[in-house]
């Protein structure tokens, strides 16, 4: 991660709050699905999760990463607003989804590597329905391959019983992601070093812009790993049949 790829992602952020025209990142703009997760460090040492947008659709990561670490920060209806005053607890997450593959069965994916796409046909409702988790969701609530398929299904809207012949007729797309997390605090040790203003900047909205810009550097750390792995990140023909063209909000 370079000086520059830190400051092009402040000044993008920035750049919501006072009108300035940000410069075009020099980080690679590749093309990929990404998603934005904002998580706060609370006082009893546990983490609360305060916001999670993101698009399974690829987009150009200039344009994506402003959109997704602002609206994620700022508009996931799920929560109030990011305050000024949460910064010194806040850490972000971005995402880059790659590597997406047809599952065999809903068995076909391994807990704490792959992310999960499901459609199926809601067999009361008689409609279409599709969700997705992140990577790191099934780890973290510790679910086994059934409950994280489960839990899925209901996130999709089913409200029924989810009974093993409606898990044989899941259609899932499994998927990994390079993410890199990355705190406030830690933010503003590196943005000290390439931009006396950026240390110095005041509270309020362009200190919110500030921390959004943790997302920023964190996802240029994460196109970084992508390309080098040398995926392109785009998704594949299955994948893009699946993808939803809007905003996905995803809980952790």
């Amino acid at each position: 991660m370079t000086p520059a790829q830190q400051q092009a992602a402040h000044c993008a952020a920035a750049g919501h709050f006072n009108g300035a025209s940000p410069p075009r990142p020099e980080f690679e703009d590749v093309h990929c699905p990404l998603f934005v997760t904002w998580n706060k460090d609370t006082r009893q040492g546990d983490t609360r999760l305060r916001g999670c947008i993101g698009t399974l659709e690829p987009r150009q990561l200039h344009t994506a990463l402003k959109d997704y670490t602002l609206t994620s920060a700022l508009r996931d209806k799920r929560f109030p607003p990011i305050a000024a005053k949460e910064l010194p607890a806040l850490r972000c997450t971005v995402s880059l989804l790659c590597a997406f593959e047809k599952a065999a069965d809903w068995t076909d994916w391994t807990v704490g590597v792959h992310g999960l796409i499901v459609e199926f046909t809601d067999p009361a409702a008689h409609c279409h329905r599709s969700a997705t988790f992140l990577p790191e969701v099934a780890a973290h609530e510790g679910w086994s391959r059934q409950q994280t398929v489960d839990a899925l299904v209901r996130k999709a809207g089913f409200a029924g019983l989810v009974l093993p012949s409606l898990r044989s007729a899941l259609r899932l797309v499994r998927y990994r992601s390079s993410a890199r997390t990355l705190s406030y605090a830690a933010w503003r040790t590196m943005a000290a070093a390439t931009s006396a203003r950026s240390a110095s900047a005041p509270m309020g909205a362009a200190a919110v812009a500030a921390g959004v810009a943790a997302a920023g550097a964190a996802a240029a750390a994460a196109a970084n790993v992508a390309i080098g792995a040398g995926r392109s990140a785009d998704l594949d023909e299955e994948a893009e049949a699946l993808s939803r063209r809007r905003a996905v909000t995803v809980p952790a």
